[in-house]
């Protein structure tokens, strides 16, 4: 009698991590430094006063800086609740 060998194949679902995205200040030449730190600091709450200064001065520096990396979701909550506060910026997804 030949015994057939049945292999079990176990299926689970990987799940990939939702793509994330940065949040992008650009420098301007109209708002204030002070300004800017505080929009940083309404429009992301979870920014402390310290990262929020480093963003705008990398902003300032360096013409862009990163605020957050997030979910697309809240990264663009995040671009639009800046762009209201009259700041400039964008979204990109991050590598």
């Amino acid at each position: 009698m030949a015994v057939d060998t049945i292999k079990s194949r176990s299926t689970s679902t990987v799940r990939k991590p939702p793509p994330r995205y940065r949040v992008l200040l650009h420098n301007d030449d109209f708002n204030s430094m002070e300004y800017v730190v505080e929009s940083l600091m309404k429009v992301v709450p979870s920014l402390s006063m310290p990262q929020a200064v480093n963003v705008m001065m990398q902003a300032h520096v360096s013409e862009v800086g990163v605020v957050i990396i997030c979910a697309q979701e809240h990264a663009e909550f995040y671009c639009e609740g800046l762009k209201g506060k009259g700041l400039t910026s964008s979204i990109e997804p991050e590598e």
